[in-house]
């Protein structure tokens, strides 16, 4: 019996690292839509979102029937709840990535990214790519020590979301206000996946220690 309570346990754990699976694929592929003008696959990014609301489902049914069931207490009950949380971090992430997608489709069929911006929305995805990565790799291993290294690529992030606003603040920009709001929206896009990402390994330091990163 106790078993069996721990593989449900345990599979709460494989359906998170699953999201951010998923969340990573869509960031991914919103990159390229947005900086490709790839109309395709940002309609693919914003239809497969159902994947990631649908694996968040399960997670918060499988959660509200085990707590209903076993009454978990202690360090199960921090898990069950944790999991809760971190579920409710990447489904905003793959919310996060349908938006850079609209973007993208919005745009269509130029891209809204100028030219000389390229390289930062390249880099900003590729740190959000990373976060999401690392970040499934501490859920699954419950690598405190590793998930409290993801607060450094944050601050990559930033300085990049920080780097487009001076470049549509700046004096020489010529290409007008519609795509200064489309940047404006998309940085802040990557910006908030970053934070997602942060919080799902924050999330892990708290189940492991028992405490909350400052």
């Amino acid at each position: 019996m106790r078993d069996a309570y721990h593989e449900e346990l345990d599979s709460l754990t494989g359906k998170l690292v699953e999201m951010t699976r998923l969340t990573r694929s869509a960031i991914s592929r919103a990159t390229t839509a947005l900086l490709d003008a790839d109309l395709q696959l940002a309609e693919s990014v914003i239809s497969r979102d159902e994947e990631v609301n649908a694996t968040f489902a399960d997670l918060e049914a499988s959660i509200f029937e085990l707590m209903a069931r076993q009454q978990p207490v202690a360090v199960d009950l921090r898990m069950v709840i944790t999991a809760l949380r971190m579920g409710t971090d990447l489904e905003r992430m793959g919310d996060l990535a349908v938006h850079v997608a609209k973007v993208a489709r919005l745009r269509h069929p130029e891209s809204a990214i100028p030219a000389e911006l390229r390289s930062t929305i390249l880099e900003m995805g590729q740190i959000a790519e990373n976060l999401v990565t690392k970040a499934g790799s501490c859920v699954a291993s419950r690598d405190a020590d590793a998930a409290m290294e993801l607060d450094a690529d944050d601050d990559a992030m930033d300085r990049l979301h920080r780097r487009l606003f001076r470049a549509i603040l700046a004096k020489d920009w010529a290409h007008g206000v519609e795509p200064a709001i489309d940047i404006t929206l998309v940085g802040r896009y990557y910006e908030r996946y970053a934070d997602h990402a942060v919080r799902v390994a924050q999330a892990v330091v708290y189940l492991v220690t028992g405490s909350r990163p400052s």
